[in-house]
């Protein structure tokens, strides 16, 4: 069993095109098959710089590892089929597009594009079917041997049979017929000798070898024409599968304003890579009809075309970051902490700690942080928000977030020192630690005659400057003994002005 992934480096890798990459590597792996990565650039004009790197970046971040194509350096290859870069193909391209038309199944078309789009607009007004007229389907032979030796400019089309159907055996769809006369003579070779996607494609998966052709719902009305290419140069097509197309909540196609952008971008913005993966894998497959979290070795034991829906899938942004904070509190402190490092560490304009904290951070110290916000994050990227308090020097205090309900500026101030006279000796017998920290002030409150409410909250907001934080007293634990006592003085002198 052999599948190919053939991106076009046209722009950042969609989630819609990497569905695509997903849905062949588990194909593969599920049946000892070879996957591989076979770069289309023969749009030559469309083509974007860094398009291919990036592409790869996204197959590596989310661990799809291909069997032969790109290498990453360059234009080298792994594999045994010659380059796995189009546009580095075109001799076997030419010499298979020059078979077509000795056989008669091509022919040179020398209409202009003045001409082609005259007879677009015609067939609009005359509210017909849009395709190419055949006006060089059967020029007479001195008329073509004459334009020939001319050197006119030229596409290669493909000859449509004018009757009969084609059939489709999908194996997602099962089958589903066009009328030839309707398909059109599609171009096969461009005015500037690159291939079109439909003679290249045909082309590299018969000599790669390619059994099955997973690939976007929106190629199955070129599948017929696919089919007659393969017809005509005599050889056994692979088996189709078309991947039903993604819609956002609205039922509109998947775009920017759904929360649909590059791939990279989920990385960046702080998904986790296996919770990508399973989101991705449940967009037109499921398990069954109630699992929703499905681990990479269970995608890969379990995966088959029989579970994929013909029905469009929903892109669901908020069930996504669902999933990442599942994955996210799957994993242990000592995995998160290095994967929550980057994030923390990132200039603040981009969404880092605040400038004042001083890089590279201390990982000892990250790792006692993670687990007060661990439970709290959907995204690596909420890390910062959520934890810049436990980085910081000086807080900046809104005074009467300090003042409680049912408290004054006077009897918080008395608080805020009453508690920092009862701190101050813990450490000298090592015992800052949340169980002692308790117990040293849940006392406090009654005898100040506060409620623990009252007490804690002030505490809170002068040791995190924030009304809602982590549990405080394993906050306090984490910061330690020196920070909390003088953020307890700069709470004091904050109230007092």
């Amino acid at each position: 069993m052999r599948v190919r992934y053939a991106p076009s480096p046209t722009g950042e890798p969609h989630l819609g095109n990497i569905r695509t990459a997903l849905f062949n590597w588990l194909f593969a792996r599920r049946n000892d098959g070879v996957f591989i990565v076979r770069i289309e650039d023969t749009d030559q004009e469309r083509l974007v710089h860094g398009a291919m790197e990036a592409i790869l970046d996204a197959l590596r971040w989310l661990g799809l590892d291909w069997d032969e194509g790109p290498t990453g350096a360059g234009t080298e290859c792994k594999g045994g089929y010659g380059s796995y870069f189009q546009s580095q193909r075109l001799p076997l391209y030419h010499s298979h597009v020059e078979q077509l038309i000795r056989s008669g199944h091509a022919y040179r078309c020398y209409c202009s594009p003045a001409r082609l789009e005259a007879v677009r607009l015609a067939q609009q007004q005359q509210k017909l079917p849009p395709g190419y007229d055949g006006h060089c389907r059967d020029l007479p032979a001195e008329e073509r041997r004459r334009r020939e030796e001319g050197g006119e400019p030229c596409v290669v089309r493909f000859r449509i049979p004018l009757d009969g159907a084609t059939t489709v055996h999908d194996l997602v769809r099962s089958e589903v017929t066009w009328e030839n006369r309707l398909l059109g003579d599609m171009v096969i070779l461009k005015s500037d000798g690159f291939p079109t996607y439909h003679l290249a494609s045909v082309v590299d998966d018969h000599h790669m070898h390619v059994s099955h052709v997973l690939r976007a719902e929106e190629w199955l009305p070129s599948t017929p024409r696919h089919l007659l290419l393969y017809q005509a140069f005599g050889w056994e097509p692979p088996r189709f599968a078309h991947l039903p197309m993604i819609l956002g909540a609205d039922r509109a196609k998947l775009s920017k304003r759904h929360g649909a952008t590059s791939v990279l971008a989920y990385r960046d913005d702080g998904y986790l890579p296996d919770a990508m993966l399973n989101f991705m894998a449940l967009l037109g497959w499921s398990l069954d009809d109630k699992t929703t979290v499905i681990s990479r070795p269970e995608l890969m034991q379990h995966f088959s075309l029989e579970r994929i829906t013909k029905a469009p899938a929903i892109f669901d942004k908020e069930k996504l970051a669902w999933m990442n904070g599942h994955y996210i509190r799957a994993l242990s402190d000592e995995a998160l902490g290095p994967k929550l490092l980057p994030f923390l560490e990132r200039p603040a304009e981009s969404g880092g700690l605040p400038a004042d904290v001083r890089r590279p951070l201390d990982r000892g110290y990250v790792l006692r942080v993670v687990p007060l916000v661990k439970d709290r994050l959907k995204l690596l990227s909420e890390a910062p928000a959520l934890t810049a308090f436990l980085f910081q020097e000086r807080l900046a205090y809104e005074p009467a977030l300090l003042v409680q309900k049912g408290m004054t500026a006077e009897s918080a101030v008395d608080a805020l020192r009453q508690a920092r006279l009862r701190l101050s000796p813990l450490a000298s017998d090592g015992r800052w630690t949340a169980p002692y920290l308790e117990e040293a002030l849940r006392p406090l409150a009654a005898e100040l005659k506060l409620t623990t409410g009252q007490l804690f909250g002030a505490l809170r907001v002068a040791v995190t400057g924030q009304t809602a934080a982590p549990p405080l007293f394993q906050t306090m634990e984490v910061l330690g003994r020196d920070r909390c006592l003088a953020r307890l003085e700069q709470a004091v002198a904050a109230l007092l002005g």
